[in-house]
């Protein structure tokens, strides 16, 4: 990785520019700051966690009130759910995505107060928000959603896999539906198994006061590893964004990075 991960590349910047928004051709006020400068401070923030005010403004990215203005403005035009999507099309044209299975999984929470939190299941004198995240047999990132801090894994797990995008870059239909759906035992529901298995994918998941299904952490530890790389985008381990609409902003975006990277790694 870059010692200046938050530079974008031609590459990179040649599959954002389209989805952008125009800006009027007669908009009053000075000059706009460019769009390519502003989504490097986006990415600044996203990587270091620094308080938007706090942006150096030595760096040429415009101020934070401009990158976060920036923000709010691309992702109420869908923006980053659209560049998710191209590059999980990419992935996918590419054979990098494993439909074989699916992974489930949302740890406990580290963020902070927004909109969507909850008291914290480990101290409840405390209100927080948590990811829950699902992701293919690889641990590419298909949907993440967040909710308050005490809303049980189990209640999302027909969402994640019914918020999976239609992935094209394969002959025929764009494709949603994983074989097998992953689980440990905080996703132990049998009417979940049964909807799982109307969308005609098998549900492997532990029991409660069962043991463990024999090489379940093998298969899923994917679905931890994928977490981890999606907290190593700071403003993502604590979340500083009341309004959830911009934080899910700054995690379709880290989901998008993450899918860049791997669609950029030599295959092995």
């Amino acid at each position: 990785m870059s010692t200046r991960p938050w530079i974008v590349d031609d590459a990179l910047w040649a599959l954002i520019e389209p989805l952008l928004p125009p800006w009027p051709t007669r908009s009053p006020g000075p000059r706009p700051v460019a769009d390519r400068l502003c989504l490097q401070g986006i990415l600044y923030v996203l990587y270091n966690d620094v308080a938007w005010q706090l942006l150096p403004l030595e760096l040429g990215f415009g101020s934070g009130q401009t990158c976060w203005r920036r923000l709010e403005r691309w992702q109420q035009a869908g923006v980053f759910d659209q560049l998710h999507r191209i590059l999980l099309a990419e992935l996918n044209a590419a054979g990098r995505l494993d439909w074989s299975r699916a992974c489930v999984d949302g740890p406990h929470p580290r963020e902070k107060g927004g909109a969507d939190t909850g008291p914290s299941p480990v101290d409840r004198r405390k209100t927080g928000s948590k990811h829950h995240l699902i992701c293919d047999g690889r641990g590419t990132p298909l949907k993440v959603i967040t909710t308050a801090a005490n809303v049980n894994d189990v209640t999302q797990t027909l969402a994640l896999v019914d918020g999976i995008p239609p992935v094209a870059g394969r002959p025929g239909r764009p494709r949603k539906r994983p074989e097998a759906l992953l689980g440990d035992k905080g996703y132990d529901s049998n009417p979940n198994r049964e909807e799982l298995r109307k969308r005609r994918i098998l549900p492997v998941i532990s029991r409660k006061g069962t043991p463990n299904i024999k090489g379940m952490g093998k298969l899923r530890y994917v679905v931890e590893q994928t977490f981890a790389l999606l907290h190593h985008f700071k403003r993502l381990a604590v979340r500083w964004e009341r309004r959830t609409e911009l934080h899910d902003a700054f995690v379709s975006l880290a989901c998008s990075l993450i899918c860049w990277r791997r669609l950029n790694k030599p295959d092995s």
